[in-house]
């Protein structure tokens, strides 16, 4: 898999700073920080998940967790389960 630098998604490189303005990057940053949030915070949703599964945690628990019907925690989560 290709991985894009910032640059060749965000157009950067096109800039010429003679003729742009600089600005404060401060909501850019913010908003690359939400996002790695969201990642770690998903991929510690999983790992938790599978954890409850491997300790012996009904689809009931866990979907009693995640404030939603075992049906949809099986289906949101079921498939990388351990026992699958």
């Amino acid at each position: 898999m290709t991985t894009k630098n910032i640059h060749d998604v965000s157009g950067l490189d096109d800039l010429d700073p003679t003729h742009t303005p600089s600005r404060d990057a401060t909501h850019f940053r913010r908003i690359i920080a939400a996002r790695k949030n969201l990642d770690d915070a998903r991929a510690e949703l999983n790992a938790a998940v599978a954890a409850a599964r491997a300790a012996g945690d009904s689809w009931t628990v866990i979907g009693a967790a995640l404030d939603t019907t075992r049906q949809a925690a099986y289906q949101r989560f079921g498939q990388s389960s351990p026992e699958h």
